[in-house]
């Protein structure tokens, strides 16, 4: 508590202690032989040993005058208290348990500390000019007790509330006990004068959340929500007696803020703790003791995690941080990802599972976290952006949330844009993506749009429905409670089905580019293994990372790992369903937005397609379909000839998109090679050699008048099936 009564209250108390040092100048003085002795301490004279063997003087009785300064102090403390501003001094005492007699050791101690004329003068009372700081020895002897007192020496030892709690610091233990020093640490010292600067031991690992408060939890503990139900029901159980939870965090789920929404609920101050940093720390234990030392300075609870930081199974020493972490005197609220094992600390802890955030709430968290901006400068958003249907696909914690705000905001600067638009925001939160899946899975940024399909109308609307199914997952699987239960997660799966080149992958980056996400191809030479049980791992691998990452999934040519199961005649057929029914479990788990493309949709097991959200087949275009295609794939900047006849090229020729795609960049390297725009020859020869590379015939039908000059008509014959001729050459 800062301010003129708590301050003032502390310098009496430290005055009286300086009324008590100054009488036992004066008793030393009385038989002391040389009394400005600029070396004492450094010999020791015959007169001096006489003096030492002496008996102890009796402590004198506490002054009347100093009794009634005591009195006149507490009752302007109380006052004070009376007004809302008890003094720290007050506060310390009660939050430490700390007893009258530890008040007056932390005041000795403190007192050189903030009035340099008394270094001096303990050196004199030490019988050492070198010795500046209260010994356990002096201490007692200013506090009234004699050196024997069991109660006042007990005061020192590691189990004491002032040594425990980190409020006073025995040194050199290798002194006779009465000799060894004793030290304010500067922290206490701080906050006893009013400061609230943290421990500069903290930074980087601990820090404390009051500058943010007011624009994150109350927000949030105001909406109704699942989340706000949780926080208001933590928040009455921490001001019950609760002071130990662990909330473990589902995908977007932000623990952190929930347990920071429940510790202001309570009434308490909060100091986060990255457990990363500690498990890092060449000494946790003393980084550990600073935080909780923190936490009790400003009467606040500490939120730690991220809990799978720590390894309590593998490192023995991490196990017992995690224990000590969990009997700490203030409330502790842990987060992770992880399941709680029981075995990690001696006291049960209240689970809690923290749910996503909504797209409400995500975009009340963009709008706190700001920008970079100064204030003559405020980023706001673009006319016709809507930041919570935006924000709608994106699985985000509050961090991820406060840095892509901030990215979106250095993006918008960076192309002299005023406000933030829908593509800075995209951008800024695809720059949260984890790195790890990119290992695993090939990364596109996509670069088309829903112009850019050209699909039949009810295959647009799938398309766009499946678009739909992402935006607004959390408010019908989640607020409307629609997934039904048996651990099945929020995940979106669709399967795209259709002959090679039909549009399946653009379509799934075009979705992808709609939602604003970044589309991940699964490589499947990083997937299958010939070794038992590797294929399940390396998916498990790609599907953790995928939890990570805001982005979409695609599994192109999905039938060679999502395949039907077979009647098992061997070890070979077993280890096969295996890999489907892990598969077909972990599907249904996943919180993702998953694609599967295949050409043959009956290979797919049935058990597979019966958890799809979306089935969208893929047909060959028609002749509309296929001119648009032609003319699409041509583009505006590639120079056209006037024979170009493209509605012969749709009508004739039975291709599909990606083939056509094909054939317009051959067309335009014959041109590029010529040094003149595109003919129609140019498009016929590519046609030709898409015709040969696809093993299909050439027919003078299709190619009529534009017949390629030295080419022979050739007739269409039946393919002989194989089979068949086996047949034919029996007996």
């Amino acid at each position: 508590m800062s301010g003129a009564d708590g301050i003032g209250y502390l310098w009496e108390r430290l005055g009286l202690v300086g009324i008590r040092v100054a009488r036992l100048v004066a008793e030393r003085r009385r038989d002391d032989p040389r009394p400005d002795d600029p070396f004492r301490g450094l010999y020791l004279a015959a007169d001096d040993a006489d003096r030492l063997v002496a008996p102890s003087p009796v402590p004198e009785p506490v002054d009347p005058a100093e009794q009634r300064a005591r009195a006149a102090a507490e009752e302007r403390a109380d006052r004070a208290a009376e007004a809302g501003t008890e003094p720290r001094l007050r506060q310390l005492a009660h939050v430490f348990g700390l007893t009258a007699l530890d008040v007056e050791v932390l005041l000795v101690a403190l007192l050189p500390d903030v009035e340099s004329r008394y270094e001096r003068l303990y050196g004199y009372l030490n019988d050492d000019v070198s010795r500046r700081r209260a010994t356990v020895g002096l201490a007692l002897e200013l506090c009234g007790a004699t050196p024997g007192d069991a109660i006042g020496r007990s005061r020192f030892t590691g189990s004491a509330p002032l040594v425990a709690g980190g409020l006073l610091m025995v040194e050199q233990p290798d002194q006779p006990y009465l000799s060894r020093s004793l030290r304010v640490p500067d922290r206490v010292a701080a906050h006893l004068l009013g400061t609230d600067t943290p421990d500069p031991r903290l930074v980087g690992a601990a820090w404390a959340t009051e500058d943010h408060l007011a624009a994150e939890p109350p927000g949030e503990v105001s909406d109704g929500s699942e989340r706000t139900r949780i926080a208001e029901r933590l928040g009455d159980a921490l001001r019950s007696g609760v002071s130990l939870g662990y909330l473990r965090e589902r995908p977007g789920g932000a623990a952190d803020d929930l347990a920071v929404a429940a510790l202001v609920r309570a009434g308490r101050a909060v100091l986060r703790l990255d457990l990363d940093a500690l498990a890092a720390d060449p000494a946790p234990a003393e980084l550990l003791a600073a935080a909780v030392r923190e936490a009790r300075l400003r009467a606040a609870g500490l939120v730690a995690g991220p809990v799978q930081a720590l390894d309590p199974v593998g490192r023995p020493e991490q196990a017992r941080l995690l224990r000590r972490l969990a009997d700490q005197p203030v409330p502790v609220l842990l987060t992770g990802s992880d399941e709680w094992d029981p075995h990690w600390t001696r006291r049960a802890p209240l689970l809690v599972t923290a749910p996503p955030l909504d797209e409400q709430g995500r975009a009340r968290l963009w709008r706190a976290a700001g920008g970079t901006r100064d204030a003559d400068r405020p980023a706001g958003w673009a006319d016709g952006v809507d930041p919570a249907r935006e924000l709608a696909p994106y699985l985000l914690g509050s961090d991820q949330i406060r840095r892509a705000a901030q990215a979106a905001d250095q993006l918008a600067l960076l192309a002299g844009a005023d406000q933030v638009g829908a593509d800075h925001l995209h951008a800024g939160v695809r720059g949260q993506n984890a790195g790890g899946l990119a290992r695993l899975a090939r990364r596109i940024e996509p670069g088309v749009g829903w112009t850019d399909l050209v699909l039949p109308g009810p295959v647009h609307d799938q398309l766009r429905e499946l678009a739909l199914r992402v935006r607004y997952r959390d408010r019908v699987l989640g607020r409307w409670r629609m997934r039904p239960g048996g651990g099945r997660g929020r995940g979106v799966l669709a399967l795209f089905a259709g002959d090679s080149g039909t549009g399946k992958t653009m379509s799934a980056e075009v979705v992808a580019a709609d939602l604003g996400l970044d589309l991940y191809v699964v490589d499947l030479s990083t997937v299958v293994d010939k070794y038992v049980g590797q294929t399940e791992k390396n998916l498990e691998r790609i599907f953790t990372e995928a939890a990570g990452v805001n982005g979409l999934l695609l599994f192109d040519e999905a039938d060679a790992i999502f395949g039907k199961r077979s009647e098992v005649k061997d070890a070979h057929d077993r280890y096969a369903n295996l890999e489907s029914a892990y598969l077909l479990q972990r599907m249904e788990s996943f919180d993702g937005v998953a694609v599967l493309t295949t050409n043959l949709r009956a290979n797919l097991d049935e058990a597979f397609t019966r958890r799809l959200d979306l089935i969208v087949d893929f047909a060959l275009p028609d002749v509309a379909q296929r001119r648009a295609l032609w003319d699409r794939c041509l583009g505006t900047e590639l120079p056209r000839d006037d024979d170009l006849d493209l509605d012969f090229c749709a009508r004739n020729f039975e291709l599909s998109g990606g083939s056509i795609r094909a054939c317009v960049v051959t067309a335009a390297y014959l041109a590029a090679e010529a040094g003149r725009p595109v003919r129609m020859a140019d498009l016929i020869g590519a046609v030709q050699r898409e015709y040969r590379k696809l093993g299909r015939l050439l027919l003078e039908s299709e190619f009529g008048e534009h017949r390629p000059r030295g080419e022979p008509a050739r007739v269409d014959r039946p393919r002989e099936d194989s089979h068949a001729r086996t047949r034919s050459t029996g007996p």
